[in-house]
C-alpha cells in the first residue's frame, strides 16, 4: 500500500508540474500569449472614455489587448500604492493624479522612467508646465505623459451678474474683474444689489491664490513651508478671510447635494473653476442652462486645478508595448476625442487650434466657445507645481481651519494650530 500510495503522490506531482509548464508555455516566458498576443492592463480613475478609445487602438495592433480598470479616485490610488509598494500587482498602465503624483514619485524605482522609451522625442507636444510636472527635480526621469489638464476660469451667472449691474459679457467681465482687489469690489456689488454671495465657499476663495503658486505646502526636501514669511499659502488663507469676513462667500461645499442645488438655482455668482468642472455642469444642473458664461481670470489667480498622467509601473514585462499606448492615447488627436466626449481639456496645444474644438459651442453655456477661453486660460500658466508627498493631508489641516473660521473661530488662532497639526504630520 506504501508503495501504490508513494507512485500515486509522484503521479499527481508529475500531472501539476506538467500542467503548470503547459501554462507557462500558453503565456510565453515573456509573458506572451501563445499567438503572440501581448495583454496590457490598465488601471484608471474616474470618466474617461478610455474605455473605448482602446478598442481603436486594439483594431489598429491586433497584437494587444488591454483589460481596463476603473475605479473611484482614492481607491485606485491607495490600491495602486500598494501594489507598487509590495512589488507584486501593479498593472501595466497607471493613470496617476495630479495631486497624487509627487506622492509615487517618492518610489521612483518602481516605475519605468519614460525618457527610456523615447518620450523625449514628443516633448512639444504637452505644455511646457505640464510636461516638467510629470519629470523629478533633476529632470531625468519621466514619470508620465500627461493626459488631462485642468486651466481655470471664471464661471459665472449672466443673471446674478445682470440684476447686481455688472456686465455680462465675457470679455467685459474679464476686462473689469483683471485683479484679486477688483474681483472683491465686484463680489460686494453683487451682494450689496442681490444678497448673494459670489463665490461658494471659503475653500473656492482660497483656491483662487492657492492654485497658482509654483510651491505651496513643502518643498522638494519635504520641509513645510507654510508658515514661511511670503507664504502663499498664508496669502491665500488670509484673502479667504477677507472674503468671508465681507460676507462674499457662501457656505456650499463642493459636490454636495447643497452645493448642486446652488449650482443649478443660482444661489451664487460665480464659481473660480478648471475646465473639466463645465461636463459635470452641463450634465447636473438643468436649470442652470443658458445662464452660465466663462472668463478668463485675473493673472495673479492664473492656474491649474486637477489633471492626469500615464504611468508605467516598473514591473510590467511589456513596457515598450505599454508606452506605444499611451504616447498613441495622448496624442493631440486622440486628446481632442477625449475633450469632445468627456470635457477632458487637453494637455496638447496643438487641440486648440483644431476645428472641432475652436468651433465647439456650449448650449449650456449659451451657445459660448468656452474651450477657446480656457485654452487661453492654459497658455497663461507657466509654472510647474510643486506639491509634496504630504500635500493632501496637509492642506486639509488647512481647509479644516476654514471651516472652523466660517463657524465663528478666531482666523490666526486657527492658522496657528493648522500649522501645528501640518508640522505633526509632516515630522511622522
Amino acid at each position: 500500500m506504501k508503495r501504490v500510495l508513494s507512485l500515486l503522490i509522484i503521479l499527481g506531482l508529475v500531472s501539476i508540474l506538467t500542467a503548470c509548464n503547459s501554462n507557462n508555455d500558453a503565456s510565453g516566458s515573456d509573458g506572451k500569449d501563445s499567438d503572440g498576443t501581448v495583454t496590457l492592463n490598465f488601471w484608471t480613475f474616474g470618466a474617461t472614455g478610455y474605455d473605448e478609445l482602446l478598442k481603436e487602438y486594439e483594431k489598429e495592433n491586433p497584437n494587444v489587448k488591454i483589460k481596463f480598470k476603473t475605479s473611484e479616485n482614492a481607491d485606485h490610488h491607495d490600491a495602486l500604492f500598494t501594489a507598487i509598494s509590495a512589488g507584486t500587482g501593479a498593472p501595466d498602465i497607471a493613470m496617476v493624479e495630479v495631486d497624487q503624483l509627487d506622492r509615487f514619485k517618492q518610489a521612483q524605482d518602481r516605475f519605468v522612467n519614460l525618457f527610456d522609451q523615447g518620450a523625449e522625442e514628443v516633448q512639444d507636444q504637452y505644455q511646457d508646465w505640464s510636461w516638467n510636472t510629470g519629470q523629478n527635480i533633476d529632470g531625468d526621469f519621466m514619470f508620465g505623459l500627461p493626459t488631462d489638464i485642468g486651466p481655470k476660469a471664471l464661471y459665472y451667472r449672466t443673471d446674478v451678474f445682470e440684476d447686481a449691474g455688472l456686465p455680462t459679457d465675457p470679455e467685459e467681465v474679464a476686462n473689469l474683474i483683471d485683479s484679486p482687489e477688483a474681483l472683491k469690489e465686484a463680489a460686494i456689488q453683487v451682494k450689496e444689489e442681490t444678497d448673494k454671495p459670489f463665490l461658494d465657499s471659503m475653500e473656492m476663495a482660497y483656491r483662487a491664490y492657492l492654485d497658482a503658486a509654483p510651491e505651496t505646502h513643502l518643498n522638494p526636501e519635504g520641509e513645510l513651508i507654510v508658515n514661511q514669511e511670503g507664504s502663499p499659502v498664508k496669502q491665500a488663507y488670509d484673502y479667504a478671510v477677507e472674503l468671508n469676513e465681507a460676507g462674499l462667500v457662501g457656505n456650499f461645499e463642493m459636490w454636495t447635494p447643497e452645493w448642486a442645488n446652488a449650482v443649478n438655482n443660482g444661489d451664487f455668482a460665480a464659481e473660480l473653476g478648471p475646465g473639466w468642472l463645465k461636463g459635470w455642469m452641463e450634465g447636473n444642473a438643468p436649470d442652470a442652462s443658458g445662464l452660465f458664461r466663462v472668463a478668463t481670470l485675473p493673472t495673479e489667480f492664473s492656474a491649474n486645478w486637477g489633471g492626469s498622467f500615464l504611468a508605467i509601473p516598473a514591473e510590467t514585462e511589456h513596457a515598450e508595448e505599454a508606452y506605444d499606448f499611451i504616447e498613441w492615447l495622448t496624442s493631440p488627436e486622440n486628446q481632442l476625442e477625449s475633450f469632445k466626449s468627456h470635457g477632458l481639456f487637453p494637455s496638447a496645444p496643438a487641440v486648440y487650434e483644431m476645428d472641432d474644438f475652436k468651433t465647439n459651442e456650449d448650449e449650456f453655456f449659451g451657445g459660448q466657445v468656452t474651450s477657446v477661453v480656457f485654452g487661453e486660460a492654459a497658455n497663461d500658466i507657466t509654472d510647474a507645481v510643486y506639491k509634496g508627498e504630504k500635500y493632501v493631508s496637509v492642506n486639509n489641516e488647512i481647509l479644516t481651519a476654514l471651516t472652523n473660521v466660517q463657524e465663528g473661530a478666531d482666523p490666526e488662532e486657527e492658522w496657528d494650530a493648522a500649522v501645528q497639526r501640518a508640522e505633526d504630520l509632516v515630522s511622522r
